[in-house]
């Protein structure tokens, strides 16, 4: 399911942290928590199998300027889209949770208060299509896709999109995140077919990212933008790729796909 979420600023408050990734999925499961804190708690320690959350974000769609490591929004109305891996029947369960309530993304430095203004369901291009039935798909990432390989200290390499182990890395968790949804034997014979498709006259662009900025717990990862994927599999393994996202800290706001254009084999 996908959900355009607009914010109205509170106050005259208008400077937000750059990295704002972390503290904006803080809020997001602050608001699952005030409905349901069971379910908090599973999607926090558990998640789908292997720790995926149910749900990625975008980047931020704002009018803003750059000010060292601030973004100083020009308008206070600021826009996001996010995805979640759930049936369709808990959509109205999702509005409800979201709609009229308080965001607040902010970190040692400054604070923006936010509004809910609206919560919209946005249309399923695939709702007709049958869940076994093999689509091909062209999207584009509207947040960093993050691919990496675990080195001798158990921290990431990250891996750009023009290096050969990018889809590689990339097609190996989409396969993890199809058996943390079914099981094994499933991930292990499921069509999984991806590629870059690079635009002509522009790069891919890299963006480094700070999780949990100024804390002890601090990290930086890496990810890129601006080309496209075309992706090839059973449409509920394409929908898991959508919902969860691509490649690593998807829940932080890493991955978001945003669908071009679909072809029905």
């Amino acid at each position: 399911m996908k959900f355009k979420i607009t914010l109205e600023g509170l106050g005259n408050d208008r400077e937000l942290p750059i990295n704002y990734q972390y503290p904006l999925s803080a809020a997001i499961y602050k608001i699952i928590d005030h409905a349901d804190k069971e379910y908090a708690k599973f999607l926090h320690q558990e998640g789908y199998g292997k720790g995926y959350k149910f749900f990625t974000f975008s980047d931020l769609n704002a009018k803003f300027k750059i000010h060292k490591d601030r973004m100083l929004l020009q308008f206070p109305i600021v826009s996001f889209f996010i995805n979640f891996h759930l049936p369709e029947a808990s959509q109205h369960f999702i509005k409800g949770l979201f709609q009229s309530r308080k965001i607040t993304i902010a970190d040692k430095i400054s604070k923006v208060d936010f509004e809910v203004k609206n919560i919209e369901a946005l249309k399923d291009p695939l709702k007709e299509n049958k869940a076994g039935e093999i689509i091909e798909i062209n999207c584009k990432p509207l947040s960093p896709i993050v691919c990496g390989v675990k080195n001798d200290h158990n921290n990431y390499n990250f891996l750009n999109p023009y290096e050969e182990h990018f889809i590689d890395s990339l097609k190996h968790n989409w396969r993890q995140k199809v058996e943390a949804n079914y099981d094994l034997q499933t991930a292990e014979g499921a069509l999984l077919l991806a590629e870059i498709d690079f635009y002509k006259n522009n790069k891919a662009r890299s963006r480094l990212i700070t999780i949990k900025a100024g804390t002890p717990a601090e990290t930086k990862i890496r990810g890129f933008l601006n080309f496209k994927l075309n992706l090839k599999a059973e449409k509920r393994f394409i929908e898991i790729l959508q919902n969860c996202g691509a490649g690593l800290y998807n829940a932080q706001g890493m991955g978001f796909l945003q669908s071009i254009k679909t072809n029905f084999l």
